[in-house]
């Protein structure tokens, strides 16, 4: 075995011995509280009818792209649908990129720069963390939806200054107070960027309302989780889009998506229009799980009025546990463990779905109480 080798192996050991090892497994057939199809969009035979539907009704289909966007691989089709995204979100513009991860990467790396300053909440996705990394910019974190904490960043702030926030915290599944900061951003000339990736589908079009709208300098949508599809698309002024098209390394140098990923958005924002039945059902099972699930000052349940609800066990151990647990009654619900989230938070994240039964939720949740009742 060569040197490198060896410390490839080292440190998959010491990630296996500190219980953080990871494996990628194939589908379970357990009951799903565990994906992010919070609409059972992606599971929707409706849905792929119409995608069918509007990929038949395109005269020429490839089956690849054939280049990046800026070559051969943009369309009319593909312009046309961002302004359709845009409009409907009530904004001017703007540019879809291949995945979540590929949007904030772009705008992340290419917008800051040397000299200014980005500031996150620390709870903030990966993907932007990463984006900030490559833009050389002065980087800084605030505590999870304190004001006090962003404040006393922005007072810190060297140029051009940018806050960056999820409207709906992936790992905690609380809601950003958008409002406050959006007053305290525009008190020191910063400009807010706001993740909504679990927020889209589940409050329909955001938890951006038009009275903040105008206010928010770019927002970051995915079609990968209610939305039932795959890809993302920042949205912004004409400028910025014009921006990114110029200096968004992940859009500028990578292939463009074939015809039916582009096709497969426009399809499920259609969807979205005439879904209010959807999002009604999963608000009902959210508060469902809500009233059966206990809670303590042992085993918190995170306040959250999203599809993400977790119940914080502390360890990785204890959450391994009752993530098995779960597992062996029939659902699917995994553990979320330190380093993804800080040491003594580790937790099961449940999520959940417009498609859960009622009797499922019970039995999950009966299963939940017997276990941190032990």
């Amino acid at each position: 075995m060569s040197a490198i080798e060896k410390s490839i192996e080292s440190k998959l050991e010491e990630r296996e011995n500190s219980g953080n090892y990871r494996i990628l497994k194939p589908e379970n057939g357990l009951i799903d509280f565990c994906s992010n199809d919070y609409l059972g969009f992606a599971q929707s035979s409706i849905l792929k009818a119409s995608i069918d539907g509007e990929i038949n009704s395109i005269s020429i289909i490839l089956n690849g792209s054939t280049g990046s966007r800026l070559l051969t691989g943009n369309s009319a089709y593909i312009e046309e649908l961002e302004k359709q995204i845009a409009a409907i979100h009530h904004c001017e513009a703007g540019l879809i990129f291949n995945s979540g991860y590929d949007a904030n990467l772009g705008l992340f790396s290419s917008l800051p720069q040397r000299g200014d300053t980005i500031i996150t909440d620390e709870l903030i996705h990966a993907s932007i963390i990463d984006g900030g990394r490559l833009s050389y910019a002065n980087k800084y974190t605030f505590k999870h939806n304190d004001l006090n904490s962003l404040e006393d960043k922005l007072k810190q702030a060297r140029g051009n200054c940018y806050v960056v926030v999820e409207s709906i915290y992936s790992m905690d599944g609380d809601a950003s107070p958008l409002a406050d900061i959006l007053n305290i951003t525009e008190k020191y000339k910063a400009a807010l960027i706001v993740d909504e990736a679990h927020a889209v589908g589940v409050y329909k079009y955001g938890l951006i309302d038009q009275t903040l709208n105008n206010r928010i300098f770019a927002r970051i949508v995915t079609f990968g989780k209610a939305m039932g599809c795959h890809g993302a698309i920042v949205l912004g002024s004409d400028l910025l889009r014009n921006y990114l098209i110029n200096f968004a390394r992940s859009f500028i140098y990578t292939t463009a998506p074939p015809m039916h990923h582009f096709a497969s958005i426009k399809m499920a924002y259609k969807h979205l229009a005439d879904a209010d039945k959807e999002i009604l059902a999963l608000r009902n099972k959210i508060s469902l799980f809500k009233r059966k699930v206990v809670s303590n000052s042992e085993h918190p349940l995170i306040s959250s009025d999203s599809a993400i609800q977790c119940i914080v066990l502390k360890s990785n151990g204890k959450a391994k546990a009752l993530a098995l647990n779960l597992q062996s009654s029939g659902f699917d619900v995994r553990p979320i463990l330190s380093p993804t989230v800080p040491t003594g938070s580790e937790r099961v994240r449940i999520c959940l779905h417009s498609f859960n039964t009622e009797n499922d939720i019970i039995l999950l949740t009966e299963n939940i109480n017997k276990f941190i009742n032990a």
